[in-house]
């Protein structure tokens, strides 16, 4: 299928059928003859910062996706043991940089003196950035979908440390908070109501009950199982379907779906 033409809309389209919002930007996505299934453009998400183009959640690699033209970009955060907001995939520092250790018990000077390691085990020069500086980088050039990370290793205080930092830039309207965990999704609406929230799944589960978290505007699954059945029964309660991680151009899902998350956003554009 051929991608016609692409084209960033500027700031009057949204990502939402309930909430249209001007900072919500889309990347139109027009193949020959075809459209979602709610006629709406399609949502091009850059996964851990366009991990295609760049070491995984690095400021060169979201640089590049916004290059590219992203106007949507995912990071994963954790909190250090002296309460920074770490940007990366891992609780760990293991698997890309030189160090090893939980980001949960080390304190930020240390871990933003290791180095970046690219696919061959190589340094690149880059540091595991905060959230502060992400924030810092796209501001005016992407919105954020910010993954808040839940595990036995997570410390407290994490939603509001990144509410914190949010508010600080002016971002509430320009980030939007993703989550498997739903005690995430509740602490967040409960301490900032008027922050974009959206749940993750790894299952398109035909008996989901979407009244349960009625704050939740959009669904994020696995795109292995998403299924038409569950796109319509999400729209007829108001609520988007995102997939993730899609990393070839499927027409069946992309006609259906609201949006994509991707570590090679070139691929729809």
């Amino acid at each position: 299928m051929t991608i016609l033409m692409v084209a960033a809309l500027a700031g009057t389209s949204s990502c939402s059928a309930a909430d249209r919002r001007p900072e919500c930007r889309e990347t139109t996505v027009m193949h020959a003859g075809d459209q979602n299934s709610s006629g709406r453009s399609l949502c091009v998400v850059a996964h851990r910062g366009g991990a295609a183009l760049g070491e995984e959640n690095t400021l060169t690699c979201i640089s590049r996706a916004m290059d590219a033209g992203a106007s949507w970009i995912e990071i994963d955060v954790h909190l250090s043991s002296d309460g920074e907001i770490v940007v990366c995939h891992d609780p760990t520092v293991d698997r890309t940089t030189d160090g090893t250790g939980y980001i949960s018990s080390m304190e930020y000077s240390r871990i933003r003196g290791l180095n970046v390691t690219g696919a061959r085990g190589e340094a690149t020069g880059e540091h595991l950035p905060t959230l502060d500086e992400v924030l810092g980088l796209i501001e005016g050039r992407a919105s954020l979908l910010l993954e808040i990370k839940h595990s036995k290793h997570s410390l407290p205080g994490i939603e509001k440390a990144c509410i914190d930092c949010i508010r600080r830039h002016g971002a509430q309207d320009r980030v939007t908070i993703q989550s498997f965990d739903d005690d995430v999704l509740e602490a967040v609406h409960g301490m900032a109501p008027e922050i974009r929230l959206e749940k993750l799944l790894f299952t398109a589960s035909p008996w989901l009950d979407f009244d349960r978290l009625p704050y939740v505007r959009s669904y994020n699954v696995l795109y292995l199982t998403v299924t038409s059945r569950f796109v319509r029964r999400a729209h007829e309660h108001g609520k988007e379907v995102k997939v993730w991680t899609l990393d070839k151009f499927k027409k069946r899902i992309v006609c259906m779906v609201d949006g994509v998350i991707t570590n090679d956003p070139r691929i729809f554009m």
